[in-house]
């Protein structure tokens, strides 16, 4: 028999509306509730910093990077790293190999001086074959002078460096510490790659260069006969 008391019939259907509700709404569908928009998945969150992938060593087995500059008296000077990153031996004997461009990454036509004579001394030790066990690292010193000496000859300012292990090999753009700025000069040099001791920690800048000679070695000293 069915009530005909109002009052009855309107919490018979209030019963029977909330038992439509949550029988439409199983454990696997809860889209639009928590504030996501309906239709849509959640956002996968960000992974942590510990869970990022390290950076690949490249295919060539070494990472070269610039270990900041030096500039004293218009002598420049640059180190430079070169680190073995991967599971082999990797051997040098020789110099890096060193390309300068300009701001619109265009070659700038330059004399590399092997042992940098011409720029300054110190740094002319010969070759030495070196053997890197993975881990270890080779260093050099990329060195040249802002003098200008024809004022009729526009300076020359480099703003993006590429190093390459040796001659054929890939080369990586380095960070050069600010501008590369030759003068007129034309010419930069670079030291011989020697071996990182393993127990010195990675420079943030190279050695000072030696104290340059009151006469730069490309202006001729005045004939004391005038």
């Amino acid at each position: 028999m069915i009530s005909r008391d109002p009052a009855a019939l309107r919490r018979i259907s209030a019963a029977f509306a909330m038992a439509l509700t949550l029988g439409g709404c199983t454990s696997g569908d809860h889209r639009g509730q928590g504030g996501d928009p309906p239709g849509r998945p959640p956002t996968a969150p960000s992974p942590s910093p510990s869970t990022e992938p390290l950076a690949e060593c490249p295919t060539s087995g070494v990472r070269i990077r610039s270990t900041g500059g030096d500039a004293a008296m218009g002598l420049r000077a640059l180190g430079i790293e070169l680190v073995n990153c991967g599971d082999h031996p990797y051997q040098l004997n020789g110099y890096p190999v060193l390309h300068v461009f300009d701001e619109e990454r265009e070659p700038i036509m330059l004399r590399v001086v092997n042992g940098a004579k011409e720029i300054t001394s110190g740094f002319d030790q010969p070759p030495r074959q070196v053997t890197l066990s993975a881990g270890e690292r080779a260093t050099a010193v990329v060195l040249w002078r802002n003098l200008v000496t024809d004022s009729t000859v526009v300076a020359t300012n480099g703003e993006f460096l590429t190093v390459a292990p040796a001659a054929g090999q890939p080369a990586e753009e380095v960070d050069p510490d600010g501008p590369i700025d030759l003068g007129n000069t034309g010419r930069i040099g670079v030291s011989a790659w020697k071996k990182a001791d393993p127990s010195t920690p990675v420079p943030t800048r190279p050695a000072p260069p030696p104290a340059p000679s009151a006469v730069p070695s490309s202006v001729s000293p005045p004939d004391s006969r005038l």
